[in-house]
């Protein structure tokens, strides 16, 4: 876009009608932004952005690396906003049609042949705006994936000395990640000498599955805390024996009610029932 001054008739034709495109800009891209974003946020942002572009087309060569930097932060700020890629990138390529209509509107030919590199440019600033969206809504799905997971991995107290750790759904890698960083940021906060790691809600078990969970009972132990397996329903147990699946010394019992009188009776606790009134 850095043609430089000289006789180039486009970067004088920016610069002669720049309230004209960028009234022209805005009323395009407002349209594409659906309300969103009000007009006059939506003035601030192209008016700093033509601005660069009027200097970049005038010749100014460090323009163009702030173009890209300005446009990578809108299509950020999209990203997380939830626009679409295509809502994104409209405000840009709607650019090329306010200029053009200025071109004609003025009838110079010599404006008008140059217009093909300048929408060429456009469509370059276009890509920036889509691959800048992409990289960013990656970033912000990646984020809301280990939102998740915390929450769907919760250490509870459910005793004085004794953690639980209900686990619901697919145990994976990086689930399994997740599962041993809080249980062990939790065993430091409570110095719990006791964990009951329940699978009930796990729909199967296999070989993967099984080391995720050996994984974890060791990284506790690593950090003097006893665990035990809780939620063993008969058909996980016939799927354990079938795979040959080995849990070595680490106990393993039926239901949480039974895991917790096992981590009770290890740490020297003992429930009474109460007299019925």
């Amino acid at each position: 876009m850095s043609k430089g001054t000289g006789d180039a008739h486009l970067p004088e034709l920016l610069r002669s009608k720049r309230d004209a495109v960028l009234d022209r800009w805005v009323e395009l891209a407002v349209a594409g932004v659906r309300g969103r974003i009000t007009e006059s946020e939506l003035r601030t942002e192209l008016s700093e952005l033509y601005g660069l572009i009027e200097r970049s087309a005038g010749g100014e060569g460090e323009a163009a690396g702030e173009i890209r930097a300005a446009l990578s932060e809108i299509s950020r700020a999209r990203a997380r906003q939830g626009f679409s890629p295509s809502e994104t990138a409209v405000s840009v390529f709607a650019l090329k049609q306010a200029v053009l209509e200025q071109v004609g509107a003025v009838g110079d030919v010599a404006a008008y042949s140059e217009f093909a590199g300048f929408s060429a440019e456009i469509d370059d600033l276009g890509l920036v705006t889509f691959e800048t969206y992409a990289a960013a809504r990656e970033q912000v799905i990646a984020d809301q994936m280990e939102q998740l997971l915390e929450l769907s991995t919760p250490v509870v107290k459910l005793w004085e000395g004794i953690l639980g750790v209900p686990l619901v759904g697919t145990l994976d890698s990086a689930r399994t990640q997740v599962v041993m960083e809080t249980l062990l940021e939790r065993l430091v906060e409570t110095g719990s000498q006791f964990a009951v790691i329940d699978i009930t809600g796990v729909p199967a078990v296999d070989t993967e599955v099984a080391q995720h969970l050996l994984k974890t009972v060791m990284a506790a132990r690593l950090m003097g805390t006893e665990c035990v397996i809780s939620g063993i329903r008969p058909q996980i147990a016939q799927t354990i024996v079938a795979l040959g699946i080995e849990f070595g010394d680490i106990p393993t019992k039926g239901s949480l009610a039974d895991a917790l009188a096992w981590a009770l009776e290890r740490s020297g606790s003992r429930v009474v029932a109460g007299a019925g009134g």
